[in-house]
């Protein structure tokens, strides 16, 4: 409070000043008249008193200055004409930049934290343009006169620039520009106008030399891509336009959409077509997911008006299905569809030579560009005693033919919470051990704790907040040592197989990265610019190799803008655009999301308005006995605009894409709800979900007027 009343009380000595100064009329004694005329004056008495009249000047320049009055041309002619060119150089240069940094702290002391605070979101792309850049930026606009240079001051104390560096920055960018007011200044006899100070040819060569920053930046990178090149002999010709190091999601993409665009294109796949998601994660996944369902829905019978019903399976059989499924879908994946649309694939070991040469197997191709789709795999820790312990993970749990009785799942994230639940379903008795306070931890939590309390229901033991800390063998028994964050006694936890689903890590060694020196990130991601480049501009990275998202679907959104850049660069680039990012975990009720939740609104500091709509309500949703769930939606507050949508229950992921379309194309709840929706279906739900939002926002004036308006036709007399 005391702070907010500093701060006002500052406003308005700065805004009483200003009025002050227009309402004595001061800005009269700021002209090229008043100046003119007063020369003689000014100069006796500068003659008489130097110090003083140095002292007083500098005084007037940084208070107009500080206070982004008008004034400052007529005060650096007035010093070029009074004290001389070199020595009014000076005396201005300093003036000035303190009078731009004052009104830079002001800017920033006043209104930075609320600016911040309520723009944060959109904020953040320029804020981390200005950390990384700024002070380039800043010399360039203060070389170029065109820019209203009160304005820079204002704008830049609402960002993150430092104080030091913006006034170190202004006071060598403005000295040019400073060198030719004070310059015109000592010939003030000749000046006529403000408007004839700086000619056409003047103004054109101040903006060349604001330009050549920018040159002399692209003539930087261009060295320094030529000096990484320096030891990698370009080839005369190539015998690719792109070389794709990997055919899963990414790599399999980028193949089609550089084929599709008639360029020469090589794939490299050392193990299998398709990668990850084919065979051993989001088909498999989805095809065990989909038997379990059918378990459980039997189990359910009652629910549907059915006496009993039961189901015989072989455990076997379930994971043959799965296996049959991946088959029927490998087509879409296979060397023979890529041969067809023109991609040469390769099968074997790649390793990158240089950044123009692959070796498959004992051939070295030549390329233009080369695009990294390597992918990741399971992250197991180095837990004491897991190598005595047949482990598996979400790569390898597809090999086994036997149920587990009992199954220990490491890790509470969507891999593991989705396993959990089929294994649970299928007859295994399992146990979720989750660091974290909950399962599914970057949802909110309520959308956690609906998740968690199905799987309850359905048996499995929840053990959140539990580190592991061993694992145990004795004989042909195992177990996981793990204790409460709490403080509790350590557990033992007893199991016949664990699965550990504890995240991904980026495959990033092998394939000769580390000969070229590509730097990672401290995620162990490959870095990358935001059009998906390495330190190596024709060497570009997709998929979970780079993140930030670990999705089939982003690391095929991915795949357009490097195979694009690739081709197209120099003459057209595209940043990666990660605006509009959905996701979803197929447990039941399945977790859709895009955009912002609660949890990440709040962490961002992002003002919301939350509308909710329970399915339980919804008719289609009862008929399917599925009646359970929610819709979340986030908006701006006052406004339709979506800033994100969560959707717990059955078919969220289908069901969430109205809200993916909307934000993606910029309608919002009022456009959803004047929207046709096919009745009875579950997609249904996003219309009330917009109702609700609409009766939220209803007019309540408007609405009082109507009633009157009603009540006097009901009484109108024809």
């Amino acid at each position: 409070m005391k702070k907010l009343t500093t701060k006002l009380s500052i406003a308005l000595l700065i805004g009483l000043a200003i009025l002050l100064f227009f309402h004595f009329q001061l800005d009269q004694y700021l002209t090229l008249a008043f100046l003119k005329s007063k020369y003689n004056h000014l100069l006796q008495y500068y003659t008489a008193n130097p110090l003083t009249s140095i002292t007083y000047y500098m005084a007037i320049y940084i208070i107009t200055t500080a206070l982004s009055l008008p004034g400052a041309t007529i005060l650096t002619l007035a010093g070029g004409a009074i004290l001389g060119l070199w020595k009014g150089v000076i005396v201005i240069s300093f003036a000035s930049t303190i009078g731009a940094t004052l009104a830079f702290i002001a800017s920033r002391y006043l209104f930075r934290d609320f600016v911040q605070t309520k723009f944060e979101h959109k904020l953040k792309t320029i804020n981390e343009g200005i950390k990384k850049e700024g002070a380039f930026y800043l010399f360039t606009l203060r070389l170029i006169p065109i820019f209203p240079f009160f304005l820079i001051n204002l704008l830049l104390g609402l960002t993150p620039m430092g104080i030091v560096t913006f006034f170190l920055v202004s006071q060598v960018g403005m000295f040019a520009g400073t060198v030719v007011y004070v310059n015109a200044g000592t010939q003030l006899a000749k000046i006529t106008s403000l408007q004839g100070l700086l000619s056409m040819e003047l103004i054109l060569a101040f903006s060349l030399i604001g330009i050549f920053p920018l040159l002399a930046k692209r003539l930087i990178e261009f060295l320094k891509t030529r000096r990484i090149y320096a030891k990698y002999p370009k080839p005369s010709s190539f015998d690719y336009n792109i070389i794709v190091i990997g055919a899963g999601s990414g790599g399999l993409v980028s193949a089609y959409i550089a084929s599709a665009v008639k360029s020469k294109v090589a794939l490299i796949e050392k193990h299998q077509m398709g990668g990850d998601c084919l065979n051993t994660g989001c088909v498999p996944s989805k095809a065990l997911i989909r038997s379990s369902k059918i378990v459980n829905y039997i189990k359910r019978a009652t629910d549907f008006g059915f006496n009993s019903a039961s189901v015989d399976f072989d455990f076997d059989k379930v994971m043959e299905r799965v296996q049959n499924i991946i088959q029927k879908v490998a087509p879409h994946d296979s060397i023979e569809r890529y041969t067809k649309l023109g991609v040469d694939c390769f099968t074997g070991h790649a390793k990158i030579l240089s950044p123009f040469r692959v070796q498959i197997n004992n051939q070295i191709l030549t390329t233009r560009n080369i695009v990294i789709a390597t992918g990741a795999t399971p992250f197991v820790p180095t837990l004491p005693g897991i190598d005595e312990i047949k482990y598996l993970t979400s790569d390898t749990i597809w090999q086994i033919r036997k149920l587990p009785s009992r199954l220990l799942v490491l890790g509470g994230g969507p891999i593991g919470c989705e396993l959990a639940q089929c294994f649970t379903r299928l007859g295994s008795e399992v146990t979720i051990v989750q660091r974290g306070q909950r399962i599914l931890n970057k949802e909110d939590e309520e959308t956690s704790q609906v998740v968690m309390e199905q799987f309850r229901k359905e048996g499995i033991k929840l053990l959140y907040d539990h580190q592991a800390i061993a694992f145990e063998k004795d004989g042909d028994s195992y177990s996981l040592i793990c204790e409460s964050k709490k403080g509790e006694q350590k557990i033992h936890v007893p199991f016949d197989q664990v699965l550990v689903a504890l995240g991904r890590k980026a495959t990033v060694t092998g394939f000769g990265l580390e000969d070229l020196q590509v730097p990672l990130t401290n995620r162990g991601t490959i870095t990358a610019d935001e059009f998906l480049r390495t330190n190596y501009p024709n060497i570009y990275v997709v998929g979970d190799v780079v993140g930030p998202y670990q999705f089939t679907h982003t690391a095929a959104h991915q795949a357009w803008y490097a195979s694009i850049n690739a081709l197209f660069s120099p003459f057209k680039s595209f940043k990666a655009d990660y605006r509009v990012i959905p996701r979803c975990t197929f447990t039941d009720p399945e977790v859709a999301h895009v955009g912002l939740n609660e949890q990440e609104a709040k962490e961002q500091n992002i003002p919301y308005e939350v509308t909710t709509y329970g399915i339980d309500d919804l008719d289609r949703a009862m008929a399917d006995s599925e009646d359970h769930g929610f819709i979340k939606v986030l908006t701006v507050p006052g406004k339709d605009k979506i800033l994100g949508a969560t959707i717990v229950g059955t078919h969220a992921g289908d069901i969430i894409i109205e809200y993916i379309a909307a934000m993606k194309h910029g309608f919002g709840m009022n456009k959803i709800l004047e929207t046709i929706h096919i009745y009875p279906t579950l997609v249904e739900s996003n219309k009330f979900a917009a109702g609700n939002w609409k009766k939220n926002h209803a007019p309540k004036k408007a609405l009082e007027y109507l009633a009157r308006f009603h009540a006097w036709r009901r009484k109108e007399k024809r």
